[in-house]
């Protein structure tokens, strides 16, 4: 069966992006602009406008708590992408509920408009094998919020809305940060001066460069059916024990288990075997991760200086 097309070079699109200058979203913009959308980001200082400014994008004053102004944006583009999320793991509920609203806001306002909303979720974890697009992200659980917010908005696929979801990995990752997961792990050892482990270090985590993750952020756009949901996985499991090894080799510090509390609130995920595979999605897209992996992203160095240093 052919692959449906939504878009063509010569239909651009207004895309409003939340999160837009954060670790996803930066790079997601840039890729939006070369690939000749307008993008209008949502903008919480004056220094995100400008940094947006700067990029060739718009900016819209607010956050997810500012509905209206997430209504009119979502209102006036073709299209939108959702990457706002806070990373403060001490309140995480809140936020799942934050993002829940916001979600509910701009999914009300392009019921009946056929135009395409991309937001990013996790890939979920299969005991035994390899979660797939076909596995459904958890509704209980630790981050069973996050789950729920993202099934709501795949069922606006019933009222009129193009919604998918592209399910991130565990590390989104970069050179010199960020690095998802494996960047806690690197704060937790330059802060304890061990670079450890939970359990015998043989649980597997997906990962992604983060420029690979934001090409495939604009194909969703682009051409994702409605309810679709897209693996943006490059590597489908390193080791947690590997990845302790690298950050260890690089920092110079001894590699030994940890108990899993020890990793605050996300210690019970961090003991899981989670790895993920993007077949399905690479199929069907044509995408092709093509940036380097984790353990090489990890093995380069580069590491941000730990935030009380900063």
């Amino acid at each position: 069966m052919g692959q449906k097309s939504y878009h063509t070079k010569e239909q651009s699109m207004r895309v409003f992006v939340t999160g837009a200058t954060g670790g996803i979203g930066s790079v997601v913009v840039p890729e939006l602009l070369s690939a000749g959308h307008q993008v209008i980001g949502l903008a919480r200082s004056e220094r995100s406008a400008a940094a947006l400014q700067a990029a060739g994008a718009s900016a819209v004053s607010g956050d997810l708590t500012t509905l209206d102004v997430l209504r009119d944006a979502a209102r006036a583009a073709d299209g939108v992408i959702h990457l706002a999320f806070s990373n403060d793991f001490t309140r995480f509920q809140e936020s799942a509920e934050e993002e829940g609203t916001a979600l509910a806001a701009i999914g009300e306002v392009l019921i009946g408009s056929g135009k395409p909303l991309v937001l990013a979720s996790g890939t979920p974890a299969v005991p035994g094998r390899l979660s797939t697009e076909d596995d459904q992200l958890p509704s209980e659980g630790p981050i069973g919020g996050r789950g729920r917010t993202a099934l709501a908005a795949l069922a606006l696929a019933d009222q009129g809305v193009r919604p998918s979801v592209v399910r991130l990995p565990r590390s989104v990752h970069d050179r010199g940060g960020p690095y998802g997961f494996a960047g806690l792990l690197i704060e937790a050892a330059q802060r304890s001066g061990i670079s450890g482990y939970v359990g015998d270090g043989s649980q597997r985590w997906p990962a992604v460069n983060r420029r690979d993750a934001a090409v495939l952020f604009r194909l969703a756009l682009e051409q994702a059916e409605p309810g679709e949901a897209l693996h943006a996985v490059g590597d489908e499991g390193d080791t947690m024990l590997s990845i302790a090894e690298t950050i260890g080799r690089q920092l110079d510090l001894p590699v030994q288990p940890l108990p899993a509390d020890g990793f605050g609130f996300l210690g019970q995920m961090f003991a899981l075997d989670q790895p993920a595979s993007s077949a399905r999605t690479r199929a069907r897209f044509g995408w092709r991760p093509t940036r380097p992996g984790l353990l090489a992203d990890l093995a380069a160095g580069d590491y941000p200086a730990p935030r009380s240093a900063a």
